[in-house]
């Protein structure tokens, strides 16, 4: 898919692209591997499950 490595999540097509791919603006990455970059919208999803619950960054999970 791509010859120097780097991956894409493509949030329009919802698929792995190389570096030839959909705008920036429409992806997640760049991951090191086709592998980590299928799984990227479930590490942004765990990303923000920890973001949301550290009272840190989050004044309501501190209140809880």
């Amino acid at each position: 898919m791509s010859d120097g490595g780097e991956f894409w999540f493509c949030l329009t097509h919802h698929r792995v692209e190389g570096v030839e791919g959909c705008p920036n603006k429409d992806r997640l990455g760049p991951y090191a591997t086709e592998a980590e970059a299928s799984q990227a919208l479930e590490k942004a999803a765990e990303r923000t499950a920890a973001w949301d619950n550290d009272p840190d960054w989050n004044d309501d999970a501190a209140r809880s």
